[in-house]
């Protein structure tokens, strides 16, 4: 299956350059990008820029992940998703530590309090750039930054203004609308967008909105950039619908089993970027910044469906200096962040099921804590230029995170009111108030080499870490009194060659200390992986107006140890589970005067569903179509199909108690908008 996107988009003509083409199309490296300006060549960048975005309209991250060599944004019910870059897709309470997600350049969440679904907390939708840096980054932007960077760029525009209006089915409704404005030395750039939908399956409507703020002025020497983001989602969610390829079966497809299931969530950040000129053509760059969020959502998969609040309040301000004297460039600096958070999960009802589960699973009152965490870091970053074709970069992060915790209920697993669960002990276990701290280092070196003017070749080792999260410290289950778990670490070799639109890569890692729950249900970090894959993002013009672009990317991840994930038993070697071996997408883009056409096919090779390797899932290939016609200077109109061909695939699967489970994907979807510019 897979090998049919391979055969499309090798089996093509020779490589042109985008400009040759005229196309609007992503780039994979943009020297403007603030990742690749930040990593340098010795490194894979990926940036979908505001064009492409535009063209997207993704009603769902998923769509604009699926053209990042390597990354695979598994989707879920709603604007719910689960991660996976040059790695499977991970799950679990601290899985979302695996991945540091930027809005600026800026962490949107404090380092141990981050949130699996954290993408519907960006505005991806009306970014001026999406910048996704595959692999370890830890030397550059500190902890979680273990598999992957995304960065969302929110950059001021041309003044003008902008409404948006897209329909389809499920009563799926969103508006966008845009405003910039100049003044002088000022800038001022409003953006909002509001989507809301009944849903494919039964009661899995959503509403959602993103609103972002951007300010500019000239102060003298001072260049001060300012960023307001608010998000809000109102969310019904579906469970898995259960049984050996139930997406297929037209009676089960539709259903939601957990029709109580729900997800409120809102996020609120604030940032400010004040750069100068200093002499000697030294930079200094301050970033102060704040965030709130919360979020309330029902856990429909657990039994007894308990109640989950959490929030936090964070800040922090980032300083870096930055210059450059005859073959040196260097950078400096420090970075400090301060949180508050909480979480609370209360449980209304009794437990339905075994006598074992109505006993260790009570009504009342699970977890109540609060944490408060401070991190301090220090990093530097350097390049040199041994010969006019030859670049040494180098990288070096320490960094420091002190958990200071509270627990607000009675310690140990007895219920709220202080009594024993029968069965041995109530399944959670609310630790003693205490205070963790976790230093780690982190090092890139790199050599750059620039074969002739349209070739680059490089090869970077990069290390990568994140300490645990507050979840997997202090939210634990019976027997487990303590988490006493080591932050985890990656280490990843990669060498790669681009060519004008050409770029390969290939890489090996290593996780150590993987975080994971054994078979006692505790929280422990000696789990082991190591991943071998290759990389590729090509395009070629075929024709004056034509061209095709290719994304594929083949991966083998393997545990590196024996034992018991979860209650899976796994052997030295078996591989990752939800983790295929082929991820690539084909691209036919047209694009001529007025018009833009997109034709898409994007696949999932055949892969494990479970961590004991006993239950698959065959893949998928998809097909979309995207385009728009310019009207006139101030009308356009679009649409999008999705799934062109109806396939019946799933979005997710997984095997787990013994029982296949799906989200099941939409079927043949129409989306049609129009948009007016004043």
């Amino acid at each position: 299956m897979i090998w049919t996107l391979a055969a499309l988009g090798l089996g093509v003509c020779a490589p042109a350059s985008a400009a040759e083409s005229g196309l609007i199309e992503e780039e994979i490296v943009v020297e403007a990008s603030a990742l690749a300006q930040r990593v340098g060549g010795a490194a894979s960048v990926t940036v979908l820029d505001r064009d492409a975005l535009e063209l997207l309209r993704p009603s769902h991250p998923q769509e604009a992940f699926a053209r990042v060599p390597g990354a695979w944004v598994s989707r879920g019910s709603g604007q719910e998703h689960l991660t996976a870059i040059r790695s499977g897709v991970l799950t679990g309470a601290g899985a979302c530590g695996e991945f540091l997600l930027l809005e600026n350049g800026v962490p949107i969440r404090p380092a141990g309090f981050c949130n699996v679904n954290n993408l519907f907390e960006l505005n991806i939708e009306q970014a001026s750039e999406l910048e996704v840096l595959r692999g370890p980054a830890g030397a550059l932007y500190g902890g979680n930054a273990v598999h992957g960077v995304v960065n969302v760029r929110q950059t001021a525009r041309e003044p003008g203004f902008r409404l948006a209006l897209e329909g389809g089915p499920y009563d799926y409704y969103q508006v966008r609308a845009e405003g910039a404005v100049r003044q002088g030395m000022q800038t001022l750039d409003a953006r909002f967008n509001s989507t809301s939908t009944n849903g494919y399956r039964d009661d899995t409507g959503f509403g959602q909105q993103k609103f972002s703020l951007l300010h500019g002025a000239r102060l003298g020497a001072w260049q001060i950039d300012t960023l307001l983001s608010a998000t809000l989602l109102n969310q019904e969610t579906g469970g898995f619908v259960r049984g050996f390829e139930a997406y297929q079966d037209d009676d089960l497809r539709r259903t939601n089993p957990n029709p109580e299931a729900y997800r409120d969530a809102w996020s609120l950040r604030l940032s400010t970027r004040a750069e100068r000129e200093l002499a000697d053509s030294r930079r200094l760059g301050i970033t102060p910044y704040v965030r709130r969020s919360g979020m309330t959502f029902l856990q429909h998969f657990l039994p007894g469906q308990p109640l989950e609040e959490n929030d936090q309040t964070s800040g922090g301000v980032m300083i870096d200096l930055s210059g450059a004297r005859a073959a040196l460039d260097w950078s400096v600096g420090l970075h400090t962040e301060f949180m508050s958070g909480s979480l609370l999960q209360d449980q209304a009802g009794p437990t339905v099921g075994s006598a074992f589960l109505v006993a260790t699973r009570p009504t009342g009152l699970h977890y109540d804590y609060d944490v408060d965490s401070f991190m301090a870091a220090a990093f530097a970053d350097a390049g040199y230029a041994l010969t006019d074709a030859v670049r040494l970069v180098g990288s070096l992060r320490v960094e420091f995170l002190n958990y200071d915790y509270t627990n607000n209920a009675s310690t140990g697993n007895l219920r709220e009111d202080g009594t024993a669960c029968g069965f041995g002990g109530c399944l959670y276990t609310r630790p003693a108030s205490r205070e963790d701290d976790y230093t780690n280092v982190a090092g890139r070196l790199g050599v750059e080499v620039q074969v002739d003017d349209d070739t680059l070749a490089y090869a970077s080792v990069a290390t990568g870490f994140r300490p645990p999260q507050a979840t997997e410290l202090y939210r634990l289950q019976n027997g487990q009194s303590l988490a006493d778990i080591d932050s985890e670490r990656l280490w990843q070799f990669e060498a790669g060659i681009r060519h004008r639109d050409v770029h390969l890569a290939v890489y090996t890692d290593r996780t150590r200390d993987l975080i994971f729950r054994d078979a006692d249900g505790f929280n422990v970090s000696d789990g082991k992986t190591r991943s071998f894959g290759i990389e590729l993002d090509w395009r070629w013009q075929f024709l004056p107006r034509n061209s095709l672009a290719t994304t594929l990317a083949f991966g083998r991840h393997k545990y590196d140890f024996s034992g018991t994930f979860g209650r899976e038993p796994i052997e030295d070697g078996d591989t990752v589970d939800t983790a295929p071996r082929w991820l690539g997408s084909v691209r036919w883009i047209y694009a001529h005067d007025r018009l833009r056409s997109e034709l898409e096919v994007t696949g999932i090779d055949e892969h494990f569903i479970n961590a004991a390797n006993t239950a698959r899932y065959d893949g998928h290939v998809v097909v979309h179509w995207r385009g728009d016609y310019r009207v006139s200077e101030r009308l356009r109109v679009f649409a999008r199909v999705l799934n062109v061909l109806d396939e019946e695939y799933a979005d997710r699967a997984d095997f787990a108690f013994g029982s296949y489970r799906y989200f099941p994907a939409l079927p043949r979807q129409l989306y049609l908008g129009v948009e007016w510019r004043g």
